[in-house]
């Protein structure tokens, strides 16, 4: 079997943390070189970023390939600006594809603007094609706190689409089943649920003090970790909130020392993530908090790890997860996720079993629970404990063996028609 695998608007060897770079570009690499490990070829094409990175890339191992294809400027471009170059993206596809003297089994998109371009080759090659959204343009307006955060016309009636027109849709959790049916008003029958995985040969406990060694934490010091971009959806304001009102109960003086934010870069990095930097700077200043917040920026991914195991207590305060990638990577390193109640994350983490569920935008809650897991070693050490066990029945083995299924599924349907 091979696979042509679509990710447009972003490329799954990028370095995490920027403004379209985060759980997807992790999903679509891990997916790919798991699905090599199972004998199934793929080519991941992504629209080229960068004139000075080679267009094909053996990254993936297994003879899978990353394939980065022209598509107007070679340069980060904002995604409302996307669409107009899809048609030279499906282009240059098409001429690579037979330049290669390659043929296709099915097609895998990810995200509404490669299921367009996916739409045009499917018609060109007469293959079925596999859709996942990883967010919902209706699911981002209802959180939506400015126009500029809303989803465009051509997002919202695209999804509706695609929706009919994908020979099967990948629903990440029964919840984003639950948002086709009453947000789209979709027929779901060619719908199948099937999480995300995580890497468990990445993602383990690291001993404490070695985690912490590496990061540059003393070892009696202690850190609350944020991972995500920096964007209003991800609610790192909620959470400078409820640190503050920790600090102001007395508890971060006893309990803990800092809160580490990972992702975006600083302003002159020319990432246009600035403006939400520096009103979280700003914010944390105001609140007093300038002293125990760190802004890391930007890591690769091969040290999460180590960030994960230093922590003690992993925070995603999210407006909108479709499923919520860094919590589960949290507890496959053993640490207890304080996640708001939305999404995924409902079904992710379980309420005071491997963390807690709180409303989102809500502080005084989030502090709560975190001075809760702060004050108590044993608490946190069992709900670590039983996180890191609920995170192994996502081990990638488990997943891709049912991906595979779906596949073999959709090319049995396709035989028959």
């Amino acid at each position: 079997m091979r696979v042509a695998m679509i990710s447009y608007h972003t490329c799954p060897l990028a370095t995490l943390g920027g403004k379209d770079t985060g759980g997807m570009n992790v999903y679509v690499r891990d997916l790919s070189r798991f699905l090599g490990r199972s004998g199934i070829g793929v080519d991941v094409f992504t629209r080229s970023q960068d004139e000075h990175v080679p267009h094909v890339l053996h990254d993936l191992g297994y003879g899978n390939r990353v394939v980065h294809v022209p598509a107007g400027p070679e340069s980060p471009m904002s995604k409302d600006k996307l669409a107009d170059y899809l048609p030279a993206f499906v282009e240059n596809i098409q001429q690579f594809v037979a330049r290669k003297e390659v043929s296709y089994d099915l097609v895998h998109s990810h995200y509404w603007l490669s299921g367009l371009a996916t739409q045009e080759l499917v018609k060109q090659w007469h293959v079925p094609f596999v859709h996942m959204f990883h967010t919902l343009g209706m699911m981002k307006d209802r959180v939506a706190r400015s126009p500029d955060e809303a989803a465009s016309e051509l997002r919202i009636e695209s999804e509706r689409r695609l929706l009919g027109t994908a020979d099967r849709v990948v629903a990440a959790t029964q919840a984003e089943l639950a948002q086709f049916q009453w947000l789209y008003k979709a027929e779901t029958k060619r719908v199948r649920v099937i999480p995300p995985g995580v890497d468990t040969t990445r993602f383990y406990p690291i001993p404490k003090d070695e985690a912490k060694e590496f990061v540059g934490i003393a070892p009696e010091d202690s850190m609350i970790l944020f991972v995500g971009r920096i964007e209003p959806l991800k609610g790192i304001d909620t959470l400078l909130q409820a640190m503050a009102m920790l600090k102001a109960a007395g508890k971060l003086q006893e309990h803990c020392r800092c809160l580490a934010v990972i992702g975006g870069e600083p302003p002159a990095s020319g990432e246009d993530q600035g403006e939400e930097w520096q009103r979280l700077r700003a914010m944390a200043e105001e609140l007093g908090m300038g002293d125990l917040v760190a802004f890391l920026g930007s890591r690769d991914q091969d040290t999460l790890p180590y960030y994960y195991s230093a922590a003690e207590v992993v925070v995603v305060p999210s407006h909108y997860e479709s499923f919520g990638l860094v919590a589960l990577e949290a507890m496959a390193c053993g640490r207890p996720v304080v996640a708001s109640e939305t999404g995924g994350l409902v079904f992710l983490v379980r309420d005071e079993e491997t963390g807690y569920h709180v409303p989102a935008a809500d502080p005084e809650a989030l502090a709560d629970r975190l001075g809760r897991l702060l004050s108590q070693p044993d608490l946190r050490r069992g709900m670590g404990q039983r996180a890191q066990a609920v995170a192994l029945t996502y081990a990638w083995p488990n997943i891709v063996e049912s991906i595979i299924d779906l596949y073999e599924d959709v090319l049995a349907d396709d035989a028959v028609a």
